[in-house]
């Protein structure tokens, strides 16, 4: 039995679409994109293990995460459908077309973290573990706004009230297991998983801004799909959901359609 929390918008009899976050992230973080850019679809957006409010139980392995959504999908009585996966979510996502491609009509991978360079990933890990958080929610608000950009700086206030807790030592954290992220960051340096044996077309969403996309990637995608890849910039940042919620939503109506 699964122990994902799930977020869920759309009309009930709506097309399905999967929707997986990012590491440190949570799946109330995609209801403006939901709402406002996908009327008419089912979205479907889990909490992954160590994250909001599902399980912080390890282990925190890709395994497990590919298991805890299929395990999510068959309580739904749901697949296959469309996914999309941001982030370690990519990873995630691409790990679950893989192991399980029936349960993935097509994929959507939204600046992907795969394969990343396992200098990069170390550094992001330990930036993970040695999080301070902030001493108070009115720190937290001046720090969140400051990187995002003015015109997705309206999500941090929604935001702050649906991810972010005071814990035992009164510092306020996002809600999230620091030893799950380390973990995630860690798989995020590992090879690109093989989609050989997968039927279906991917959509590979790239933010013209950031940085995380891998060649690694890339290589992998083209090798394994052919044709049945299709690539996308979208000129903002990695947070693509928020700094581009119009251009992003576009791309998939489009996919999707």
């Amino acid at each position: 039995m699964s122990r994902l929390h799930v977020h869920a918008w759309g009309p009930a009899g709506g097309r399905p679409l999967l929707v997986l976050h990012g590491v440190t992230n949570t799946g109330a973080r995609y209801r403006r994109l939901a709402e406002e850019q996908l009327p008419g679809m089912r979205v479907i957006a889990p909490d992954l293990r160590g994250h909001g409010s599902s399980t912080w139980d390890p282990p925190w392995s890709v395994a497990r995460h590919v298991a805890d959504v299929a395990e999510t999908l068959a309580e739904a009585g749901l697949g296959p459908v469309a996914a999309a996966g941001h982030s370690f979510g990519g990873l995630i996502g691409t790990s679950l077309a893989a192991a399980r491609p029936d349960l993935v009509e097509r994929l959507a991978l939204i600046d992907p973290a795969v394969a990343l360079a396992p200098s990069r990933a170390a550094e992001e890990a330990e930036a993970s573990r040695r999080d301070e958080g902030w001493a108070s929610v009115a720190e937290a608000r001046a720090a969140r706004r400051a990187i995002r950009p003015e015109p997705a700086r309206d999500t941090v206030e929604e935001d702050l009230a649906t991810h972010l807790e005071e814990g035992g030592d009164g510092r306020w954290r996002f809600r999230f297991s620091r030893p799950a992220a380390v973990t995630a960051w860690g798989e995020m340096a590992g090879p690109v998983p093989s989609l050989a044996g997968y039927p279906g077309r991917v959509l590979l969403i790239v933010a013209g801004r950031a940085d995380i996309v891998t060649d690694a990637l890339r290589a992998g995608l083209r090798a394994d799909l052919g044709d049945r890849l299709r690539e996308e910039t979208i000129d903002a940042g990695h947070m693509l959901f928020w700094d581009a919620p119009g251009e992003l939503g576009g791309v998939l109506r489009g996919f999707l359609a």
